[in-house]
């Protein structure tokens, strides 16, 4: 049934036109749909779609909303990100050996950061 149909990730925001700014200007998504007057944005990502929408329950997740799977370039992408102004977030409670801003477990790398309404962003490599 749903085994080869292709997913996408969704997330709620308050604001569009600075989700715009975040995802499509930090993160160096393209937007293919969409816009403020839309109530909605969508961008590509690899092969899938991330769609961005206006919502009053923007940031209410307190758990992971977006995880992107990288291809050996994780460290070079969080110093990028890192130089835009993201901060990322720590758990130091996990078990994982945090250095700098990478938290790591034997080959596997990640880290998490939020975007501007606090929804949990997640990079991951080595898997």
């Amino acid at each position: 049934m749903l085994k080869d149909r292709n997913s996408s990730a969704i997330v709620a925001v308050s604001d569009l036109d600075r989700a715009r700014a975040f995802y499509e200007d930090t993160l160096g998504l393209t937007r293919v749909q969409g816009g403020e007057e839309d109530g909605v944005l969508g961008f590509r990502t690899g092969d899938t779609h991330l769609t961005v929408y206006k919502s009053d329950y923007a940031g209410t997740n307190e758990a992971n909303a977006v995880s992107w799977e990288m291809k050996g370039d994780l460290v070079e992408t969080v110093k990028d990100l890192k130089g835009k102004g993201v901060t990322f977030e720590h758990y130091p409670d996990m078990g994982l050996t945090l250095n700098g801003d990478i938290h790591e477990a034997g080959p596997m790398k990640l880290v998490w950061f939020k975007d501007p309404d606090g929804n949990i962003l997640h990079l991951i490599e080595g898997m």
